[in-house]
C-alpha cells in the first residue's frame, strides 16, 4: 500500500490558493468598490468583510462536505463596479445593490426558475459583456506605460518574466514588483505613514435603494457572477470528479455576500480558477483528503483579511498608474476567455460584438450603467437576427 502524502501537502495547497486568489485580484476589488463611490476607508472595510465571508465559506463548506471546496469575491463582479462609476444615490445605493444581488444568489438556490432564468442568457451575451466591461481596465498597463513608466515597468516586465516561468505567480510577483515600486516611491518622498491606516476595521453603511443601481449594478452584478464564477466554478470542481452541492453552495455564498454587503463587500461566489489549486492532485494524491485543502484556504483568507487595512494603504499610497496596471495584468486571463467564448459560436458573433461594443462604451442613460444596455442591445439585435428561424 502506497504511503500517504503528508497533511502538510494539502494545507500547503490551501495556503497558496489563498495567497495566489487574494494578491492576484485585490487591487481590482478596492479599484471597484472606490469607483462606485467608497471613501479609502470603506473600500478596506469592504475587502476585510469580502476576506471574512470567503474564509468562512470555504471552511464551512468544505468541512460539512468533505470536498476541496474554495470561495472567492467576485473579481468579475468588482471589475464591472469599476466601469460602472458612482450611480445615482453614490454609495450607500451601491450598498443596497450588493444587497440586491445576495437576495438573487439565494433565490437561485431557493427557486430554480430564477436559475433557469439566468441559463436562458446565451453565453456569448454574457461573456461578450464581461469582455467589454473588462477592456478598459486591461488597458490600463499600456497607458501606464506612458503615464508613468519608471513606476509602470518593473511592474510589466516582472508580470511577462513570470508569465513564462511560473504563470500561476506572474501576477502575485507582478504586485510585488509594485510594492517595491511604491516602497522606493515613499522613501524618495520621505512621506510619513499614518499608522492608523494598517489597522483593520468595518465601516458601516445603511443602504439605500434606487432603480438606477438596481438594474445598473444588482442585475449585472448578479449575472456576470453566476455567469463567470459560479457555473464555471461547478464545472472545474465536476472535472475533477466533485459533485458540489448547488443548493448549499449557493445559501452559503448568498448569505456571506449579504453578511458583508453593509460592511462593504460586492459578492462572494464559488472560486472558478483558482478552485484547481486546492481540487487537483498536486494537492494531495487522495481525492477524499483534499477537503483539508478547502479548510486551509479558508484559514488563509481569514489571516490575509487581518492585514487588509495595510493592501488598501499601499493601493491608497501608489506612485499614478501602478496598482491600475497591475489590476489590469491580472484580468488579462479572464478578457481573454470571455472575448474568445463571446466569438466562438460563428451564428452568435453580431451580438456577441454588439454587446461587447456598448459594454465598452461606457455610456450610461436613465442612471443606468452600459453593462445593463450592453445586455438589452445584444438580446434585441440577436432576437432581430434569429426571429423565426429554427
Amino acid at each position: 500500500m502506497p504511503t500517504a502524502a503528508p497533511l502538510s501537502r494539502p494545507i500547503l495547497a490551501g495556503i497558496v490558493t489563498a495567497l495566489v486568489g487574494f494578491t492576484s485580484s485585490f487591487a481590482v476589488v478596492l479599484a471597484g468598490l472606490g469607483a462606485v463611490g467608497a471613501t479609502p476607508a470603506q473600500a478596506a472595510s469592504g475587502l476585510l468583510a469580502l476576506s471574512l465571508a470567503m474564509g468562512l465559506a470555504c471552511i464551512v463548506l468544505a468541512r460539512r462536505y468533505r470536498m476541496p471546496i474554495t470561495v472567492a469575491w467576485s473579481t468579475p463582479g468588482a471589475a464591472l463596479l469599476a466601469a460602472t462609476g458612482v450611480v445615482e444615490g453614490g454609495w450607500s445605493a451601491a450598498v443596497g445593490a450588493f444587497l440586491v444581488a445576495a437576495v438573487l444568489i439565494l433565490l437561485t438556490a431557493l427557486w430554480p426558475a430564477l436559475g433557469a432564468l439566468i441559463a436562458r442568457i446565451p453565453p456569448s451575451i454574457a461573456q461578450a459583456m464581461l469582455a467589454g466591461v473588462l477592456l478598459p481596465l486591461c488597458l490600463a498597463p499600456i497607458t501606464g506605460l506612458v503615464a508613468n513608466p519608471w513606476g509602470v515597468v518593473p511592474v510589466v516586465l516582472t508580470w511577462l518574466v513570470f508569465a513564462r516561468l511560473a504563470p500561476r505567480w506572474a501576477v502575485p510577483l507582478a504586485f510585488l514588483a509594485a510594492a517595491v515600486v511604491v516602497t522606493v516611491s515613499l522613501i524618495q518622498e520621505g512621506a510619513p505613514v499614518d499608522a492608523g491606516l494598517l489597522i483593520p476595521r468595518i465601516e458601516l453603511t445603511a443602504p439605500t435603494f434606487t432603480l438606477g443601481a438596481m438594474i445598473g449594478v444588482a442585475l449585472p452584478l448578479f449575472i456576470v457572477t453566476m455567469a463567470s464564477q459560479n457555473v464555471p466554478g461547478i464545472a472545474i470542481m465536476r472535472s475533477f470528479g466533485y459533485e458540489v452541492p448547488w443548493r448549499p453552495a449557493m445559501l452559503v455564498t448568498g448569505l456571506g455576500t449579504a453578511l458583508g454587503a453593509t460592511a462593504g463587500g460586492h459578492a462572494i461566489n464559488l472560486a472558478a480558477i483558482s478552485a484547481a489549486l486546492a481540487a487537483s492532485p498536486d494537492a494531495d494524491p487522495d481525492p477524499k483528503r483534499r477537503w483539508v485543502a478547502g479548510v486551509s484556504t479558508g484559514a488563509s483568507y481569514l489571516v490575509l483579511g487581518g492585514f487588509s487595512a495595510a493592501f488598501a494603504a499601499l493601493v491608497l499610497l501608489a506612485p499614478d498608474a501602478v496598482i491600475p496596471a497591475v489590476a489590469g495584468l491580472a484580468l488579462f486571463g479572464a478578457f481573454g476567455a470571455s472575448v474568445q467564448q463571446a466569438i466562438d459560436d460563428p451564428g452568435e458573433r453580431i451580438p456577441a460584438v454588439v454587446t461587447f461594443l456598448v459594454a465598452a462604451s461606457g455610456i450610461s442613460q436613465l442612471g443606468v450603467s452600459a453593462a445593463f444596455w450592453a445586455l438589452v442591445a445584444g438580446l434585441l439585435v440577436r432576437t432581430a437576427l434569429h426571429a423565426g428561424r429554427r
